[in-house]
């Protein structure tokens, strides 16, 4: 068989890593599975409610990536989707997770994945001998979800050390559990250089880690629960045409993400409120006055609309369009 082609797949990417590539040099292609997006996820759930979907994330990412203006128009859809939105929100996007039909199912599938990761790519693959402290370091990143990250002050509230923290966060930036994103500046002086955020790549994963999967509206954290599902969505959709950072001064003030695309740069806030008007905050407004972008973006719960500052078209945009 001389066109044959083999596909090697595995929950385990430690495993197939460890076990593969030191055989196929140079004859492997490697894919990276990620837990659904929320496109793939509404295309399971509705397909009805996908076609409709697609359409509005086609303007959003012509917006975000190349500046394509479009007219925004009553959305009669958005509180069918947003449903969907808070249930994606809560359980996240692992295909069996999805599948599973009731609320119990879906957090024992969610309790086995968790699990399983941590017997098999913990401790039988990377040979972790500390098990519960390495768990202490998932629950503590998993309470800062989409906050500020110190090393220091994660190792000194899980009894560990700075390296041995780095090796943890390493190895689950590895395996696909969390993404850490670094700070945007130019300004060494006034803007923060060194510390990163840190999220989960999974919010129904991060949700069990925690213990809650409350409704995504009765909880406290679903302004960084909606930070995470907007940079998962900005990854994608970014990929390798850019990069995605976040910017802050050292007075604190603060843009969620930042977009850079050649030499073009794009600030986008998340804001998952239940907005009437159009408002842009304070930090905001310092980072348009400080880089001059053409365009920006804040992501609402289910407010459209538009304004300009400072020769800046500034779009606001649902984030379950992302």
């Amino acid at each position: 068989f001389p066109n044959a082609k083999f596909i090697i797949s595995g929950s385990s990417s430690l495993e197939l890593t460890d076990k593969l590539a030191k055989f196929l040099v140079g004859r492997m292609f490697s894919f990276n599975l990620y837990p659904f997006s929320f496109g793939e996820f509404l295309d399971a759930k509705d397909s009805r409610l996908s076609s409709m979907w697609k359409e509005k994330n086609k303007m959003v990412s012509g917006f975000v990536l190349e500046g394509k203006d479009f007219a925004t128009h009553e959305d009669i859809f958005v509180k069918d989707i947003l449903k969907l939105f808070g249930e994606y929100a809560v359980f996240g996007g692992y295909p069996e997770v999805i599948k599973a039909e009731d609320i119990e199912t879906k957090r024992i599938v969610l309790k086995n994945i968790y699990e399983t990761y941590l017997t098999k790519d913990i401790i039988e693959l990377l040979k972790i001998t500390d098990v519960m402290k390495f768990r202490n370091i998932v629950v503590a990143l998993s309470s800062q979800h989409s906050g500020l990250l110190s090393f220091d002050s994660l190792a000194s509230d899980c009894k560990s050390y700075y390296k041995e923290v780095r090796q943890f966060i390493s190895i689950l930036e590895e395996t696909y559990v969390v993404r850490l994103l670094s700070p945007f500046h130019r300004n060494v002086g006034t803007e923060l250089k060194k510390n990163p955020k840190s999220y989960f790549l999974d919010s129904g994963l991060r949700n069990y880690v925690i213990k809650n999967f409350n409704d995504l509206e009765l909880r406290e954290d679903k302004g960084g629960i909606a930070e995470g599902l907007a940079f998962s969505a900005l990854a994608d959709l970014v990929g390798d045409k850019g990069e995605i950072k976040y910017w802050r001064t050292l007075s604190k003030a603060e843009v969620d993400f930042v977009i850079k695309i050649g030499d073009e740069i794009i600030p986008i806030e998340a804001k998952y409120q239940n907005l009437t008007k159009p408002e842009i905050s304070r930090s905001f407004r310092s980072f348009l006055s400080a880089y001059n972008p053409k365009r920006a973006v804040v992501l609402t719960k289910d407010f459209w609309d538009e304004t300009e500052i400072g020769g800046a078209k500034i779009k606001f945009i649902p984030l379950c369009y992302l």
